[in-house]
């Protein structure tokens, strides 16, 4: 159940304004709050949508119980959260876990262990991902909780308000200090799994600043402006850089096991309370005998 007080300067406006303006609700959603008789309650008492709101009203929302698929089950596994509220979570994820099942790893995910989050605390809700991760990258992951949150923080995705920053150990030397990859990527004909630069692909923006230089390699932070699968990957293999260890798009390196590449910060607001949040983690260790030369 999530509650909202209404401000004086909220008041006289009907709910189904205030649910529409304040709370940011499509009407599709509202209509399906007020299907049934206990979804929209103001003060403990069912209302309709042409309640008039008034100063220190509390609207309480019962969000619809979410149907969840059949292939993804509910298993214990140790889930590293850093937050969370009514609203969202955020985790550090390790490298090797997949993000959601499937066919080559239908369980042992993250959205297995959310489900089993889920069910010890009797929350009827189904897995919203909003930033997701590869198998094999590490850090930070962003969790709508339920499918009101899941809509207003893909909103803010697509705005580009949700900024997420990342650490690559990059093959080569960068000569630039810092460059903006604009390149457009699909995925590959001939593939279900990879991406590739095209011109009719979907707009894929990175940026990036070179930390260090090294001999073979060069360490860099990326900033996304867009999300497409593989992005940064795929961005630096075609720049000509592919990530240290990436066997997808460039070249297994024994002295990497698998991508160099890690979520070190995630930044948005609140998507209720607009209070600014700020997560940030650092790269595994794995990283310290290139990083510390």
């Amino acid at each position: 159940m999530l509650e909202f007080e209404i401000s004086e300067t909220e008041a006289g406006d009907m709910l189904r304004r205030y649910l529409q303006d304040k709370v940011q609700l499509s009407l599709r959603f509202i209509k399906r709050l007020t299907r049934q008789k206990g979804y929209l309650m103001i003060n403990g008492e069912h209302v309709t949508v042409r309640y008039i709101v008034q100063t220190g009203d509390i609207l309480q929302i019962r969000l619809p119980e979410e149907k969840r698929s059949n292939s993804v089950l509910a298993e214990k596994i140790p889930l590293h959260i850093l937050y969370e509220d009514e609203w969202l979570i955020v985790l550090q994820k390790e490298a090797g876990i997949p993000s959601i099942p499937s066919r080559n790893y239908p369980s042992g995910t993250v959205a297995n262990g959310l489900l089993a989050h889920y069910d010890a605390q009797q929350l009827p809700y189904t897995i919203h991902i909003v930033t997701r991760l590869d198998k094999d990258t590490s850090g930070l992951m962003l969790i709508a909780k339920h499918q009101l949150s899941h809509s207003l923080l893909s909103r803010m995705q697509k705005q580009n308000k949700i900024n997420r920053h990342y650490e690559a150990i990059v093959e080569g030397v960068v000569e630039e200090e810092a460059y903006t990859i604009n390149k457009r990527i699909r995925r590959k004909p001939s593939s279900i799994i990879e991406r590739e630069v095209a011109s009719d692909g979907k707009e894929a923006i990175t940026h990036f600043r070179v930390v260090k230089r090294y001999d073979t390699y060069t360490h860099v932070a990326v900033r996304l402006e867009t999300g497409r699968t593989h992005q940064i990957r795929v961005h630096f293999a075609d720049y000509g850089h592919p990530l240290l260890g990436d066997n997808l798009y460039g070249n297994a390196v024994d002295q990497m096991s698998r991508q160099a590449l890690h979520c070190t910060k995630l930044q948005f607001n609140h998507p209720y309370t607009d209070e600014k949040l700020t997560f940030q983690s650092n790269p595994p260790e794995q990283w310290n005998e290139f990083l510390t030369l």
